[in-house]
C-alpha cells in the first residue's frame, strides 16, 4: 500500500502563487498515474491534472496554463505549480494514486484559499 500526505496549501491573494506536495511512502509499484483533485466549498470534487507513470501530463481546462504537475521520483514526491491564482481556485486539494479501475489511495487534502 501507498500512504498520501499533501502540505503546502494555505490562503493567497489572487494573482499569486502556492505550491502543493505529495509525499509518497509504502509501495509504488503498479502505480500508473497520479494526480491532483480539488473540491471547491458545495461543489463536486474534480480533478485538476494527472501525470502518468510515462511522464506524460494533462490539466483540466479551467487551470492550463496556470498549474504546472510535476514529480521527483528520487524523493517519491509530486508537485503542482499554481500561479495565477483565482478565489475560484479556492478548494480543498487532494492528491491521488492510480493503480487502475478502483484501486485510488487518496490523501488527507489541504486546504487552498484565494482572497479577491
Amino acid at each position: 500500500q501507498v500512504q498520501l500526505v499533501e502540505s503546502g496549501g494555505g490562503s493567497v491573494q489572487a494573482g499569486g502563487s502556492l505550491r502543493l506536495s505529495c509525499a509518497a511512502s509504502g509501495s509504488m509499484l503498479g502505480i500508473n498515474a497520479m494526480g491532483w483533485y480539488r473540491q471547491p466549498p458545495g461543489k463536486q470534487r474534480e480533478q485538476v491534472a494527472v501525470i502518468h507513470s510515462a511522464g506524460g501530463t494533462s490539466y483540466a481546462a479551467s487551470v492550463q496554463g496556470r498549474f504546472i504537475i510535476s514529480r521527483d521520483t528520487a524523493k517519491n514526491t509530486m508537485y503542482l505549480q499554481m500561479n495565477g491564482l483565482k478565489p475560484e481556485d479556492t478548494a480543498v486539494y487532494t492528491c491521488v494514486a492510480d493503480r487502475g479501475p478502483g484501486d485510488l489511495t487518496w490523501g488527507q487534502g489541504t486546504q487552498v484559499t484565494v482572497s479577491s
